[in-house]
């Protein structure tokens, strides 16, 4: 039964959490994973029920789906002459409507929460009662996922580039997953991993650009039936994956994208990515109530420590951690730009490879330095091939196929 100091506690746990994934949110390359394994490690010399440290996970995790989009924009912005094969979010960057792309971002998170809570309740029915079969035939239905990303490809060179990259990463995955190196904090070999696929390339490539350029007002240049259309395309994408062990919001986005009107371009990425993180955050809450089957490194921390509270509770710290997040990032967001705008460009992304490397080191010792070289290798290879850097996602996937 609940009690005004149990409440309390909650009510302290879900601040908590949103500082953590505030702070996760914006340093590139840490993850609210990171917090949460740490809040597992110290969590039974914590004098208070499991479910109030549980409460600071979700809060941390679904905050982290919605500042981490500033970082994001802001850091890596590459030179303008390269606008033309930069991420959708940097070229709004370059186009000085990173302000508006902030905005953009908080609709496709806010926007998947809302759509995603109520229609989880009929989509975890259903994946409940196919969930046997979809295990018995996992590596068939990865195989397609992989086939399905692939057709979206405009041209065979990126299908083949595709490839490549998948079975580098794969055969990076088979190797790095197993490993359980030392190191001084909660070991996690994930952490270089994705610091190297996905941060480290952004900022080597960006070495040479001119940062974030002045930028202009917050109205928003998309069509509300488009934003809608992307953030519900986002929802239900991310929200697909999040009862499938190995598939990342990366390859959901890709199928969100398939899928948004013409007109939507660089802005409808923004909303639907956005929305594609936040709904997967939502959707594996579900999965691992009903499945027992954790699906981010948020959610495995939670089960470390003694699985999800009720989900009446669990709901209502999302839904409040979302509604103070939402604040955050415009609130935060454009000063974040303005602060970045002003810096060396070229220090910056100096600056926060060094903190990759450091964030490797600690949540994966000296193998976790081979390994997010490694990783940063293989992630500088898909725009040379012409191709997406979501099949650097083969790192899981190859694995649980096999």
């Amino acid at each position: 039964m609940a009690t005004p100091e149990t409440d309390l506690f909650l009510l302290a746990s879900v601040v908590a959490g949103i500082a953590l994934g505030t702070a996760s949110g914006l340093t590139p390359g840490l993850h609210a994973n990171n917090f949460a394994l740490l809040l597992a490690a110290v969590a039974p010399a914590v004098p208070a029920p499991p479910t109030v440290v549980v409460a600071a996970m979700l809060a941390a995790g679904v905050t982290h789906t919605f500042l981490d989009a500033v970082p994001a924009l802001a850091l890596g912005v590459p030179d303008a002459a390269m606008a033309a094969s930069a991420l959708p979010g940097h070229r709004l960057v370059l186009a000085g409507r990173g302000r508006e792309a902030l905005r953009l971002s908080v609709l496709g998170s806010a926007g998947a929460l809302v759509v995603s809570v109520p229609v989880a309740v009929p989509a975890t029915a259903a994946m409940t009662a196919a969930y046997p079969t979809i295990r018995a035939h996992l590596s068939l239905v990865l195989a397609g996922v992989v086939a399905l990303t692939l057709a979206t490809e405009v041209t065979w060179r990126a299908r083949g580039g595709g490839l490549v990259v998948l079975a580098l990463a794969g055969g990076l995955g088979v190797v790095a997953l197993p490993l359980e190196p030392r190191a001084p904090l909660p070991a996690s070999v994930l952490t270089p991993l994705f610091a190297g696929l996905f941060g480290a390339p952004v900022l080597l490539d960006a070495l040479e650009g001119a940062g974030v350029p002045p930028q202009d007002g917050t109205g928003l240049l998309l069509a509300p039936r488009s934003v809608a259309l992307a953030t519900a395309a986002g929802a239900c994408a991310g929200g697909a994956v999040g009862y499938l062990p190995g598939v990342s919001s990366a390859i959901a986005a890709t199928a969100a994208l398939a899928v948004l009107p013409g007109d939507a371009g660089d802005r409808g990425y923004v909303v639907a990515t956005s929305g594609v993180n936040t709904a997967n955050s939502i959707f594996a809450l579900f999965a691992l109530v009903a499945l027992g089957t954790p699906r981010t490194g948020v959610l495995v921390a939670v089960d470390r420590v003694g699985g999800a509270p009720a989900l009446g509770t669990a709901l209502l710290v999302v839904v409040l951690a979302g509604a103070v997040a939402t604040g955050l990032v415009l609130t935060v967001g454009d000063r974040y730009l303005s602060v970045v705008g002003a810096l060396d460009p070229r220090r910056l992304s100096v600056g926060a490879l060094v903190l990759l490397t450091g964030l490797s080191w600690l949540f994966a010792g000296g193998v976790g330095l081979l390994l997010f070289v490694t990783a940063t290798a293989i992630g500088l290879v898909p725009p040379r091939l012409g191709t997406r850097r979501v099949y650097c996602m083969g790192v899981l996937l190859v694995p649980l196929a096999l």
